[in-house]
């Protein structure tokens, strides 16, 4: 049997949370921040020495990297700014370290493809005082018009400059490229229902694939979309690796939503596990955002609540 594996935010990487964490029975450090790295903010893309070092180091705690993010590709390269395409430069370079580094799966972030300005955010408040992330849609007054047709069709010409960068790299070195979904997902964002597929109807390649987000996704539309792309891409071979977070409400019957912890949402965390072990999904699993609990337990709850719905899979 595919045995699933969990992943936790880097932390910073200090000796008490990576102490922590192991502890905790992790399995794996993800970094979301394309700037993570040393050499980034010096020459673009990370030092290759370097990365290396900080990979011992997580190894030396029996843990090991899991996920990267590519350098930012920002307004400047999605607007055809001057120099916008030397961020092009740096995140295939960053590309090629990581894959040499032996890093197994990089992300790519890109400007514009969510429309912040027509969510509200707020702090909500849960059961026992807990808070998280809360956005509303129906709270916003009086927001600016979404993209033309013609500025979402320059938006994708320029992503597609860029996987078509990088996905030659990747099939050369044999990395996979995940792509997150539009948080928030709001009509027409370009990584939204409609766009999220269409990113491997353009790059077929098997090294294209997601980072599969089921709490992003539930804000579309609840647990029954979440399970069917599950399916969908799942059987496809392309899902890479999954957050793990539970909402309540969503656009579509909300306007709005919550993020809760993963036993308090609309969502049912036992049978979206049960789903990805149907179709064979044996890669990393992160809680993602973590709501805020006195003590600062939040961490550990997530992973135990993950350890303990995958023991439930082989009862």
């Amino acid at each position: 049997m595919k045995k699933m594996k969990i992943s936790v935010w880097d932390g910073g990487l200090s000796e008490s949370y990576l102490k922590q964490v192991t502890q905790l029975g992790a399995d794996c450090i993800d970094f979301g921040n394309g700037g993570a790295f040393p050499g980034v903010n010096e020459q673009g893309y990370p030092d290759l020495d370097e990365l290396l070092k900080i990979k011992k180091r997580i190894r030396s705690w029996g843990l090991d990297i899991n996920r990267v993010t590519l350098p930012n590709i920002t307004e400047k390269f999605m607007t055809g700014q001057p120099d916008g395409e030397k961020e092009l430069e740096n995140t295939s370079n960053a590309l090629r370290v990581f894959a040499e580094a032996g890093v197994p799966i990089a992300r790519q972030r890109f400007w514009g493809d969510t429309f912040d300005y027509l969510m509200t955010r707020y702090s909500s408040v849960h059961r026992g005082g807990y808070t998280s992330r809360g956005e509303s849609r129906a709270a916003t007054k009086n927001p600016p018009d979404t993209p033309t047709m013609e500025t979402l069709d320059e938006w994708w010409k320029r992503f597609t400059e860029v996987y078509g960068a990088l996905v030659p790299i990747a099939d050369e070195h044999d990395i996979k490229l995940a792509i997150h979904p539009s948080d928030v997902p709001n009509p027409d964002t370009p990584l939204g229902s409609l766009g999220f597929h269409r990113v491997i109807d353009t790059f077929p390649s098997k090294n294209v694939g997601y980072l599969y987000c089921c709490g992003t996704r539930a804000e579309a539309g609840g647990s029954t979309i979440v399970l069917d792309e599950i399916n969908n891409y799942g059987r496809k071979g392309r899902i890479f690796m999954v957050h793990l977070r539970n909402v309540r409400g969503s656009l579509a019957t909300a306007g709005a939503f919550e993020e809760v912890l993963l036993d308090d949402g609309d969502m049912n965390a036992f049978k979206i596990v049960q789903e990805l072990q149907k179709v064979g999904f044996d890669g990393c699993i992160n809680a993602d955002h973590i709501p805020r609990l006195e003590g600062n337990v939040g961490l550990a709850y997530s992973v135990g609540y993950i350890k303990a719905l995958f023991a439930a899979l082989v009862v």
